[in-house]
């Protein structure tokens, strides 16, 4: 696999961007990072193996993408052939539409491996609903790659590898959105592609009000909560950074515990990636059972109560 000449990295949150630049380490010659507005992020992008960062100084009512044309000038200033990577958060996959038109550059989105071969940068993602993986390679001498969660192992920082960054005037784009209001959402915020453990519920839970019996078990065991499409974006039980499958996250936690989930492909598309399963359900024919390393065939509000029970009495 040949290298990229240049790997341009860019996280709106600082939690993804172990990850992304781990793949820019993989993939790239020389890895550079822009970073909006945070100093500590700075010196995390260059603990992480950056060879140089890009600051942009941050205005509460400007918008992610609004930084399309800064990043596309200095991208385009350095010419030759390059790779832009971002996490796929929803503000990265629109900043990377914008800067796919001005630098001309193919887009690939939800990407979950990329490599560099004769001359073009080569990806794959699932298609159809996660019933195949579809390849793809970028023409363009620019690409553009969004990638999904736990596609990279997150590289560990070195606090011994520091730099200045180099400051960057921020480009008005000649149309923009700007940001009147911002409000606190509701619901607590989770990244469930960095959990050790992770517990699924599904439609076995019959009620809103029976979530809190999971949560406590999760508490027991240190796992992270998270949740098949119908609790999150049909009864709304929880938020949609919960919801596990192919339109949602794909962790790829050590355990998944899977909690009165049918198992149908569009959530087991976005579990697979876990090193050990684990299900419970009442129906024995569900097809979960087909996935998981380990069963338990019963109904969840006797299960979890007795591993509650057991992991406690343990803990004491």
């Amino acid at each position: 696999m040949s290298k990229v000449s240049n790997v341009w990295v860019f996280s709106d949150s600082d939690s993804r961007l172990p990850e992304v630049i781990a793949g820019g380490l993989q993939l790239g010659e020389k890895v550079s990072v822009f970073v909006v507005g945070s100093e500590e992020a700075v010196t995390l992008a260059y603990a992480l193996g950056a060879e140089k960062v890009y600051f942009i100084e941050k205005e509460e009512s400007r918008l992610i993408e609004s930084y399309a044309d800064t990043m596309a000038a200095v991208i385009a200033g350095e010419g030759g052939r390059s790779l832009i990577m971002m996490p796929g958060t929803r503000c990265c996959k629109g900043l990377a539409s914008l800067l796919g038109v001005r630098l001309g550059a193919g887009v690939m989105t939800d990407v979950s491996e990329l490599s560099s071969e004769d001359g073009k940068v080569h990806g794959k993602r699932m298609v159809l609903g996660g019933l195949a993986i579809g390849a793809e390679r970028v023409q363009s001498a620019v690409s553009i790659a969004v990638i999904a969660g736990g596609t990279y192992s997150p590289a560990e920082p070195d606090t011994s590898r520091t730099g200045e960054a180099v400051k960057l005037d921020y480009i008005e784009p000649a149309v923009s959105v700007r940001c009147t209001e911002r409000r606190p959402r509701e619901g607590s915020r989770v990244d469930l592609a960095r959990a050790r453990r992770v517990v699924g519920i599904g439609r076995g839970i019959a009620r809103q009000e029976d979530i809190a019996m999971v949560e406590d078990f999760c508490s027991v065991i240190d796992a992270e909560l998270g949740c098949s499409r119908p609790i999150a974006e049909g009864e709304k039980w929880m938020e949609h950074e919960r919801y596990i499958g192919i339109s949602g996250v794909m962790p790829k936690p050590d355990l998944y515990m899977a909690l009165g989930i049918s198992g149908q492909i569009q959530h087991m598309v976005g579990a697979n990636g876990s090193q050990s399963i684990v299900a419970v359900n009442k129906d024995k024919n569900a097809p979960i059972f087909q996935y998981a390393d380990y069963g338990i065939v019963g109904d969840l509000y006797k299960v979890v109560p007795a591993l509650v029970k057991a992991f406690k009495s343990n803990q004491d």
